[in-house]
């Protein structure tokens, strides 16, 4: 596409979900779009989450969707509307890309990976003409230049009309997100939340049996509760302690537990769909000659990993009514998170009162921000994705309107 040069100048920092869907809104509007990613290639936590067959968003009905964006959501909630499910899944077949709503209601690309995404994505960009410059870190925003740290050296280029800052949290810092944009921030009076680990796992105690013989097992069918919550799901048992969906449901408040030094445990209920009644009903059948460990099999239906996990926290009771007990709520202490290195997301970073409706920064006009650098946390499950890109687009028709096309 011949470039027109009198178009405004975008500036898009950052080459994840809210930065390249920004560049394709903006792109699509005649403005001039660079794109500045520090790694050598664009999208990499995009990409991650694609090994997991990339959950785009969720099918639910609007009030339990936005209910998990908890305290964030009164101020999320004009961009999910603006920017919804619905619209996520109609620009992404615009793409070329479908999607199915699975069993669970959590919507994925059919080829279940997001290459294909990023590819479509990246073509489209490239036919409208927007510059994308790798391995360019932002450096400095200061006065009417922005400074980068660029193979051939520290640059400083003009401000161009609008810059959309899409850097993202400090989760997974090894794919490009490390928040160290909070230093470039601070001193330009933008008001910051500490960053914080956010979907992140649990560690717990082990001993070294159950270490060596249980990591990568996963615990089905489990409810669980800590910090005043309680969730259904699933569980994967880690060398360090426990992961996966239910975990991260409950983890907001597990880390506040921690980080004011209050004991945390998990209560879980290994055999959810059967009664304490009835549980109490099958363990009081005669053994016979079998061991504890396989009447709790036989009787009780418990896999090994649940059966290691009573012996783990619970000493063994005689009585079936106390054993049924120790199944149906089962305390296992917790030590601490698995950290930001870890993290799936992280919460924390720009405050919504540092922005304007339009994700603006009041103390710096003409600099917008998107995605996981702002002050909000979601559960897995479609919520990340679907919260990013809405930003993206909010912040996208925000400066399209500035820059009146």
């Amino acid at each position: 596409m011949p470039e027109n040069r009198d178009a405004p100048t975008v500036a898009i920092v950052g080459a994840g979900p809210a930065g390249l869907i920004a560049a394709d809104l903006l792109s699509a509007r005649g403005a001039r779009v660079t794109i500045y990613e520090r790694m050598p290639s664009v999208a990499r936590k995009l990409l991650m989450a694609g090994r997991g067959g990339l959950n785009l968003t969720h099918s639910e009905d609007r009030e339990t969707f936005h209910a998990r964006y908890r305290e964030a959501e009164p101020l999320l909630a004009p961009m999910l509307d603006a920017f919804s499910p619905a619209e996520l899944i109609a620009w992404c077949k615009d793409l070329g890309i479908e999607t199915f709503t699975g069993t669970s209601g959590r919507v994925f690309p059919r080829a279940l990976k997001a290459s294909p995404l990023v590819r479509a994505l990246l073509a489209r960009l490239g036919t409208r003409g927007v510059t994308i410059r790798t391995r360019w870190r932002l450096v400095g925003l200061e006065g009417d230049s922005l400074a980068f740290e660029t193979p051939d050296g520290r640059l400083e280029l003009p401000r161009p009309d609008a810059v959309l800052l899409a850097l993202g949290g400090a989760s997974w810092p090894r794919l490009g997100s490390d928040g160290t944009w909070r230093d470039l921030l601070a001193p330009q009076g933008v008001a910051l939340s500490p960053l914080r680990p956010a979907n992140a796992g649990v560690t717990v105690a082990w001993s070294d049996f159950f270490r060596q013989r249980f990591a990568g097992v996963p615990l089905k069918r489990i409810v669980v509760s800590a910090a005043g919550e309680t969730v259904s799901g699933e569980a994967m048992v880690s060398a360090s302690g426990l992961e996966g969906g239910a975990i991260y449901a409950l983890f907001s408040g597990i880390r506040e537990m921690l980080v004011r030094g209050e004991r945390v445990s998990l209560t879980v209920d290994l055999r959810p769909d059967l009664s304490l009644e009835e549980l109490s009903r099958r363990l009081s059948a005669p053994r016979g000659k079998r061991s504890l460990s396989t009447h709790l099999r036989k009787a009780a239906g418990l896999p090994p990993v649940a059966v290691a996990l009573l012996s783990e926290f619970s000493p063994r009771p005689g009585e079936p009514a106390e054993l049924a007990g120790r199944i149906k709520a089962l305390d296992i202490p917790v030590t601490g998170h698995a950290g930001m290195e870890r993290a799936i997301s992280s919460a924390g970073g720009v405050a919504f009162d540092a922005v304007d409706d339009d994700l603006m920064l009041k103390a710096m006009p003409g600099t917008f921000v998107a995605g996981e650098m702002l002050d909000w946390e979601a559960p897995t499950g479609g919520y990340l994705l679907q919260a990013s890109f809405a930003t993206g687009a909010r912040a996208a028709t925000a400066i399209a309107h500035r820059l009146g096309i």
